[in-house]
């Protein structure tokens, strides 16, 4: 493997760290201070959690003399977005008992526990370990949380992206013995289904190394006709190929990711490209290939610079092609021919395919809380306990209820609306549809709200909307508080980046099938003029569209340059010029 002759200070930390042990458990033991050092924070991060603190309180505290509120985030990992009412239930529990009395589903069909104090980080994950879940890499530089479809249709489809889910999850875990010493006080948990098999002697980590990857790598297992997890946003994006309900391999997509840094133009966000067909018996190596491919070739020396997408995009398809073929050993045929890119939307109910039901539920940000008269949280709660359901998080931060019997489902979704919970009729799809990252106060790297203020700015746009005839309609609206990206805003119809505090980067033209990165006319949009600035725009969609064509595929085929200078020329603000 080659290096740069400088690595990076985390990729110093990572090998010095005994395979991720570093001094975690020591400095988490000592309640003498709240912080924790540099090495312990970065590896922190493969354990499934990141350390700040309130952002709020920062100021205030400063000048009274105090030291910051310092607190952790901790994630799951969560295969599929699977999870048991008895895991739920617990984890309800668990978020009051240890953090701040909320559950946040991400938008990588998983949880995140936020505002959890140093003495019990370790009892929270001991006893999410206890659930048979996990927070090993739910942070860190590794396969992440494996993401797929989370409908819990009856079909072979569904059952094959499931199993081909589950057995990434479990043969690409890390195998460090490490994150069981730190919490678990080296107990294993016997029937945890994704625990790898042990490391050969004298190797803990045969596939990772002690450097591990040079940055985070995510892996989604789509459908092209179905692509409700944007699965060219990954690293390894993974398309499952059909013929009806048989399946015949995988068209292998590399070098998506979101992430990028305003004024950096060697960081962008990128879709993934195919590259290969891969027939199913080479399913486990080809997915090693391209792991190794980026553990060898990613920029060790920048970590703004290390995902695998820029590993693809400078070296080119035909080198990535073939250096995955020297991997594997073998030409490696090219990619299949795919039908056109879909997306399903989950919520609402549907029909499973075996006599039951599912039922989506929107849930706002993926935050379950209550709140406003919406005792969402409390609603989740009483319905699963009284019905025993299993749950599934999905993509878009929604949650879906389980194997509902016909007879029950008037009674549930009469329960749901005594706690005030909205149901998929009760909302337009935009606000259905919109995603927006966490940002202030708990994320250190938010220069802007995003979750905080998405219900008024959805109120507002739809205002906007509904003046020009398009309320209905269903637009992909992405919120970010930084450009890092982890609510996908560089997809989707319309994306919205934060700049500085209160002021956006406005994004238009990619497209609802996740296909197609958005492109940026705004640069600092105070948020109070966001509404305004797409009014002009949903103005000439309304007018300029062609039968059934959503904003941003408008946006791409009239020009977004075109779509710009009419939004331009209606606005009279020095930020528009």
């Amino acid at each position: 493997m080659s290096e740069p002759r400088k690595l990076s200070a985390a990729e110093t930390i990572k090998r010095e760290s005994g395979y991720l042990k570093g001094q975690i458990a020591e400095e988490l033991a000592d309640l003498s201070t709240n912080e924790v050092s540099d090495p312990t924070y970065e590896l922190l991060k493969f354990h499934g959690s990141y350390f700040g603190y309130d952002r709020d309180s920062a100021t205030v505290r400063k000048k009274a003399g105090l030291e910051k509120e310092y607190e952790f985030m901790v994630r799951m990992k969560c295969p599929g977005g699977r999870l048991s009412a008895a895991q739920y239930i617990a984890l309800d529990a668990l978020c009051e008992k240890y953090a701040n009395g909320t559950l946040r589903i991400t938008t990588r069909e998983t949880f995140q526990f936020h505002c959890i104090k140093k003495v019990g980080m370790k009892p929270l994950i001991s006893d999410i370990n206890r659930l048979l879940l996990s927070t090993l890499g739910g942070c860190g530089d590794v396969v992440r949380n494996i993401m797929t479809c989370p409908a819990p249709i009856k079909d072979k489809i569904h059952d094959k992206l499931e199993a081909d889910t589950f057995m990434l999850a479990k043969h690409l875990a890390p195998k460090t013995s490490s994150y069981y010493e730190v919490w678990m006080d080296g107990e294993r948990v016997a029937d945890y289904p994704f625990a790898p098999e042990p490391a050969p002697a004298g190797n803990p980590e045969p596939l990772y190394g002690e450097t591990y990857m040079p940055r985070k790598f995510k892996i989604g297992i789509s459908t092209p006709e179905d692509n409700c997890i944007d699965v060219l946003t990954h690293d390894l994006a993974i398309l499952s190929l059909f013929n009806g309900q048989e399946h015949f391999g995988y068209n292998f997509a590399l070098g998506g990711g979101m992430g990028m840094k305003h004024n950096t133009p060697r960081t962008y966000p990128r879709v993934a490209t195919p590259i290969m067909y891969v027939p199913a018996d080479l399913f486990i190596p080809a997915t090693e290939a391209v792991i190794k491919l980026q553990r060898d070739h990613g920029d060790r020396g920048d970590r703004q610079h290390a995902r695998l997408k820029y590993v693809v995009q400078e070296k080119g398809i035909e080198w990535t092609k073939k250096t995955l073929e020297g991997y594997l050993g073998r030409s490696m045929d090219d990619p299949r021919p795919m039908g056109n890119y879909a997306v399903e939307e989950h919520t609402g109910w549907h029909e499973q395919g075996d006599g039951k039901w599912f039922l989506g539920l929107p849930i706002s940000s993926g935050r379950i809380v209550d709140r406003d008269g919406e005792a969402v949280r409390s609603g989740l709660r009483a319905v699963i306990l009284d019905y025993g359901m299993d749950l599934r998080l999905t993509a878009d931060q929604n949650i879906i209820l389980c194997d509902i019997k016909t007879s029950e489902k008037i009674a549930i979704e009469q329960m749901l609306r005594q706690y005030g919970i909205k149901l998929r009729e009760d909302i337009t799809p935009a606000s259905r549809l919109v995603l927006a990252c966490v940002a202030l106060p708990t994320c250190g790297k938010a220069l802007a709200e995003a979750e905080r203020i998405t219900l008024p700015f959805m109120a507002d746009i739809e205002k906007v909307m509904e003046r020009h005839g398009v309320r209905d309609e269903h637009i992909a609206i992405r919120i970010a508080g930084c450009p890092n990206g982890c609510s996908r805003p560089y997809g989707g119809d319309i994306g919205i980046v934060g700049r500085t505090p209160e002021h956006y980067s406005l994004y238009i033209g990619g497209d609802y099938e996740g296909t197609r990165l958005n492109e940026k006319v705004f640069d600092k949009v105070p948020f109070d003029a966001l509404p305004g600035a797409l009014d002009p725009m949903f103005a000439i969609w309304k007018e300029k569209r062609e039968p059934g064509e959503g904003f941003g595929n408008f946006c791409h085929r009239y020009g977004v340059a075109a779509v710009k200078q009419a939004a331009v020329e209606a606005l009279a603000a020095d930020w528009a010029k």
